[in-house]
């Protein structure tokens, strides 16, 4: 625990960080780059931190939303190609000069604002052209390749250094969609280049599509969920060797023993059957502990499970601790993570949630401190 802080943090290992990096690398192999995905502050596990230990593994770009969070980057040091998905919006130029950006585009009006602006600036923009294979979100369709690829090869103040596309459904092996996309994508290319565009990258696979192996002629991907440890469902359980990186852990503040037929916690959801002995733990849904997980969580003391019992309040959950007498005052609570031998992973979260890994480790509120560890 920090000093002086409340008993609530998040431990980010850096060392299975770079781990699960090593093995994207060994997937795709030494021909492919890497292009690391930080958005969101490094899916809430923290940028500041995580950006320059992947940068030191070997990442060759870097995957951002936003033009701010690219700045953020740009301010921790960070020189390599800052990559944004969400291209740059009118006003956003200027920044996107200062500091070297590379937004994507994905239609014309943005293309002409970004040639206009460095034009002025005496400068040229490098960006990467999104085509939509079958998202149905960003990008040029297909068919508007053939109207749209003269327009930016006159646009002399914009420089193609990568051509993409995004999977839909790669994390669903029975899906046809992504071979339809892998072989639209391949064709794609062919287009580009027969209307005179050498882009230096080519890149569609996420962390599904690296796994599945859906490269379709692709020198980078794009790992962002793989690098954190939470691809670990369905088709990839035991696929390859990834490590957790977020551990979110709690203490005990209050012991207490109730009587049978005792409701807890807001609109009594659970009431004792038994007399119990009851745990409050200094964490809620404020802190990114979903309030779904009311009487469905498990936490791990001692490496043992502990049910949640009653509603997830916004600074405190309450766990039944009666089947663990030797639980004391101020033992630690694992949340999220290991403890001993047994684990409470993000998809186990996810799956009581109805929700995906992604948004479990997003959610962990910036109130919660993270320490950074190299195990």
């Amino acid at each position: 625990m920090i000093p002086g802080s409340r008993p609530t943090w998040v431990e980010i290992d850096i060392a299975a960080l770079r781990h699960n990096f090593q093995e994207v690398q060994r997937t795709v192999g030494a021909d492919c780059e890497v292009l690391a995905v930080v958005k969101a502050d490094a899916y809430g596990h923290g940028a500041s931190q995580v950006a320059p230990a992947l940068a030191d593994a070997g990442a060759s770009l870097f995957g951002v939303a936003l033009v701010e969070e690219a700045v953020e980057l740009r301010r921790l040091g960070i020189e390599q190609p800052i990559v944004i998905f969400g291209g740059a919006f009118p006003g956003q130029e200027s920044t996107v000069l200062e500091h070297h950006l590379t937004p994507i585009l994905y239609d014309l009006t943005s293309a002409r604002q970004l040639d206009r602006a460095a034009h002025a600036a005496g400068r040229t923009i490098d960006y990467h052209l999104k085509v939509d294979t079958g998202m149905g979100r960003f990008g040029f369709s297909v068919e508007q390749l053939d109207a749209g690829l003269p327009v930016l090869k006159e646009l002399k103040h914009l420089n193609m250094t990568g051509l993409m596309s995004h999977l839909a459904v790669a994390d669903e092996l029975e899906q046809p969609l992504t071979a339809t996309q892998s072989a639209t994508f391949v064709a794609v290319i062919e287009v580009v280049e027969k209307a005179g565009f050498n882009p230096r990258y080519r890149h569609l696979a996420n962390s599904a599509g690296i796994y599945s192996q859906v490269l379709a002629g692709c020198n980078l991907v794009r790992p962002g969920i793989a690098l954190y440890g939470g691809l670990t469902g369905g088709p990839y359980r035991g696929a390859f060797t990834q490590q957790p990186v977020m551990r979110f852990v709690s203490q005990i503040v209050q012991l207490k023993e109730v009587a049978p037929e005792t409701g807890l916690s807001y609109g009594h959801r659970f009431v004792t059957s038994r007399p119990s002995r009851v745990a409050a733990i200094p964490v809620g849904y404020a802190d990114g502990y979903n309030r779904l997980l009311t009487n469905r969580g498990e936490v791990l003391i001692h490496g043992r499970r502990a049910p949640v019992v009653g509603t997830v309040c916004m600074d405190c959950i309450l766990v039944d601790v009666t089947d663990l007498p030797e639980v004391q005052l101020g033992d630690q609570v694992v949340l999220l993570g290991r403890d001993g031998d047994d684990i409470v992973t993000a998809e186990e979260w996810a799956d009581k949630i109805g929700s995906i890994t992604y948004e479990v480790f997003c959610n962990i509120s910036k109130r919660v401190p993270r320490i950074f560890i190299n195990s």
